[in-house]
């Protein structure tokens, strides 16, 4: 019926995207997040009045209506932020994006000359056929720069071995990045690339601040939020999804749709339809793999450790992946400035031995490995807390992209249902490209025909159609 309302399962960025351009649209979308906060991957946690931004999220986009939208919401909220990070690599910190003088003197010219060679052997004599990360990599940088800034801190990252991992992942993320563009970047200081970018915006207060406006403007025009409500099931007559099945606390209720733009995990869709797929759909939904993350927040007895934002972890000697300083992003993400917060980032699999650590073992483990890297003396560390994440990365496996197809094939024979956002599409998006596909799914029920999954198939071709 046409009284059913427009569900949107998610209160991400992508949900709350899709939510809002309904809303705007003369819809009265209901918001349906099985936790109690909105944001996604990209909230703000806020414990003891110290403000976490679980993953870092730097605001930077080429898409001109979502970087107006932000600017629009956060008006002077919105901060312009220098850009400081490193890789730290073989005891030695590489300033990134690289600099001449800085890389060279932390390689020596023996090194850097084998580099060269390597580079130039690549590009004589490519990898093929180009499937793996490894390939991708190395045929863009060369072996040995592969092996010093690439394969370490991914690996660490997804768990797999780089030719394992698919060069898909690397033409959607660094597309444009290779040796040419880094050396423009020393030596002329510009370029368009995100991964390269000096400088980003972010809110004064961290990104819950921007998703929490977005909130009240969908609130404004009559679209409604179920917190803490968990879908458990989509029932459906094989040609549109009928209702939903929704946990309220110890009440189990049901929900008629007229359409559904979904950004739950990909793999649970799939297992929540009823009557339940094919078989091999099924399979193929299960084989779609995501990277757990944990998060462990350290306050440190210091007002001032280093300038970075954030540092990559490269040594194989620390488990420990990136490190967040959030003062650096904004001085009101931390209440005492005597004081200093560090996010301290873990990937692993959900269940393996990292995952099952209780909170304060994780602590303990954030706070020694802190001190190992010389960053803190132990005796500064006060106390800290754990942020568990089970989906924050789409594996890009040898079998992901089998196994997407045949999801998609028999997604597409459901005419109200439209999946959003990293994980709803099962791919490794910004922020800003999980929006647009919240835009352009809000679009289509206007009657527009835009391919979601054409959004960041290539970088900067990304647009929202009038």
């Amino acid at each position: 019926m046409q009284t059913d309302p427009v569900a949107v399962i998610g209160a991400g960025p992508a949900g709350l995207a899709a939510a809002h351009e309904l809303a705007g649209q003369g819809f009265s979308p209901l918001v349906l997040e099985r936790t109690s906060a909105i944001g996604g991957l990209a909230r703000t946690e806020l414990h003891d009045g110290y403000r976490v931004d679980v993953g870092g999220h730097r605001f930077y986009t080429h898409i001109q209506p979502i970087q107006r939208d932000w600017q629009d919401m956060l008006g002077e909220d919105f901060l312009t932020v220098r850009r400081l990070s490193r890789i730290y690599y073989n005891n030695l910190f590489f300033k990134y994006p690289l600099q001449l003088r800085d890389t060279l003197g932390n390689l020596g010219l023996g090194e850097s000359g084998l580099i060269l060679l390597s580079y130039l052997k690549a590009r004589l004599l490519p990898h093929r056929p180009e499937e793996s990360f490894e390939t991708w990599v190395t045929n863009r940088f060369g072996r040995r720069l592969f092996r010093t800034f690439f394969q370490a801190y991914t690996e660490k990252v997804w768990g797999i071995p780089c030719n394992v991992l698919r060069a898909d992942w690397a033409a959607q993320r660094i597309g444009k990045l290779s040796l040419a563009s880094v050396l423009g970047n020393v030596f002329l200081r510009r370029n368009g690339l995100r991964t390269l970018a000096e400088q980003f915006q972010y809110p004064r207060l961290g990104p819950g601040m921007l998703w929490e406006k977005y909130q009240r403007q969908i609130l404004l025009h009559r679209g409604q939020f179920s917190m803490c409500e968990e879908v458990l099931q989509l029932d459906h007559d094989g040609r549109s999804v009928r209702d939903l099945r929704v946990r309220r606390g110890p009440q189990l209720a049901v929900v008629p749709v007229r359409q559904v733009i979904s950004s739950m995990p990909l793999s649970e869709l799939v297992a929540c339809l009823r009557p339940q797929p094919p078989a091999p759909v099924l399979r193929a939904a299960e084989g779609l793999k995501s990277r757990s993350f944990l998060l462990v927040a350290l306050i440190v007895n210091r007002p001032h450790l280093f300038d970075d934002n954030w540092l990559y972890i490269h040594s194989p000697a620390v488990r420990v992946g990136r490190i967040q300083n959030y003062k650096n992003w904004s001085r009101e993400m931390v209440p005492d400035p005597s004081r200093t917060c560090l996010g301290m980032e873990y990937f692993c699999n959900r269940g393996d031995e990292l995952w099952r650590m209780d909170d304060q073992a994780l602590v303990s483990l954030a706070g020694g490995e802190l001190a190992r890297l010389g960053l803190a003396a132990p005796e500064e560390l006060e106390r800290g807390f754990v942020i568990r994440e089970a989906h924050a990365y789409p594996v890009y496996d040898q079998d992901y992209r089998r196994n997407l197809d045949l999801v998609r094939g028999f997604l597409g024979t459901l005419d109200n249902l439209q999946v959003i956002g990293r994980s709803g599409m099962h791919r490794y998006n910004n922020q800003d490209h999980s929006m647009l596909t919240g835009i352009l799914a809000a679009r289509n029920l206007l009657g527009q025909q835009n391919d979601l999954w054409a959004v960041n198939v290539e970088r900067g071709q990304a647009s929202v159609p009038r």
